[in-house]
């Protein structure tokens, strides 16, 4: 059994609502009290962001940090679960996992979200960074996020796939559909069942991938199962076929982590959804 390495993100800079910076310590303290943080799983740090006078200098400082964490996690041949406070991380964990990869791997990312997190300066309408995370590990954004690492773009379309979207905008749908990107709208989910969905995705990304990871932004589940995030959409997932479907995914050795984004405590009721984030990474752990 792998060992697990849990990493904290105490960030929202990326975000509109600041308040997901206060996830990852409130799910550590959950983390300790449900003794998850023990044996096979352990919490190897919290990384908080810079402070500069630039949002954008300081996710690039921040996901560069954050990149070294998961690169040496995998090359000491532990598995990551990453847990951040905006999304805008995910340009670090995953920069971090291609480049532990190197030149004989390759890596394919299932993105679960009900947004496309997808757009550029150019088409975003807030300017907020936790929208375009996706788009820079494709290669279009800011030179300063997509330059992370020893490979550009740090993923290839045919090797990301997205599930649950429900809520997106023109600019981003535009990029993805150019690229030639998968993408497994709520639907479809609903029409053929999540675990069918998810085992189609991790087909598509491990067809030319030699491993592959999982991005979870908790608004992808229902709101009224995951109240605690900063962009509640109605009608998402279920919470516990998700989790069903990540213990799935867990068994393949491919799987190098997971990371599970955008909780907010100020949001949650009755911890609804520090149970289900600690539930999600409990299934690598197993």
């Amino acid at each position: 059994m792998a060992i697990v390495d849990f990493i904290g993100v105490a960030s929202g800079v990326g975000a509109q609502d600041h308040g997901c910076e206060a996830g990852p310590e409130a799910l550590h303290s959950s983390c300790i009290e449900s003794h998850l943080c023990e044996n096979h799983a352990q919490w190897l740090t919290t990384l908080y962001p810079p402070q500069t006078q630039d949002d954008l200098h300081t996710i690039e400082l921040l996901c560069r940090e954050l990149a070294g964490q998961v690169q040496r996690s995998i090359e000491n041949a532990h598995r990551f679960a990453v847990f951040s406070g905006d999304h805008s991380s995910a340009i670090g964990t995953w920069s971090g996992a291609r480049t532990a990869l190197g030149q004989q791997g390759t890596l394919g990312l299932i993105w679960v979200d009900a947004h496309m997190d997808s757009h550029t300066p150019q088409t975003s309408p807030s300017g907020a960074l936790h929208g375009m995370p996706l788009a820079c590990l494709l290669g279009h954004g800011p030179s300063e996020l997509t330059g992370l690492g020893q490979f550009s773009p740090l993923l290839l379309p045919q090797n990301v796939a997205l599930v649950g979207v429900r809520s997106f905008e023109a600019g981003e749908h535009a990029l993805l559909s150019s690229l030639g990107v998968q993408i497994y709208y709520i639907d479809e989910v609903r029409q053929r069942g999540l675990a069918a969905v998810m085992q189609a995705a991790q087909a598509r990304v491990t067809q030319h991938s030699s491993h592959f990871g999982v991005s979870i932004d908790l608004d992808a589940v229902d709101p009224a199962e995951a109240p605690g995030v900063g962009s509640p959409e109605r009608g998402g997932l279920h919470g516990d076929e998700l989790v069903a479907a990540l213990t799935t995914l867990a068994a393949d050795e491919r799987l190098v982590g997971v990371e599970i984004s955008e909780y907010n405590p100020g949001h949650d009721v009755a911890q609804k959804t520090a149970r289900l984030a600690l539930a999600l990474a409990n299934t690598i752990v197993r």
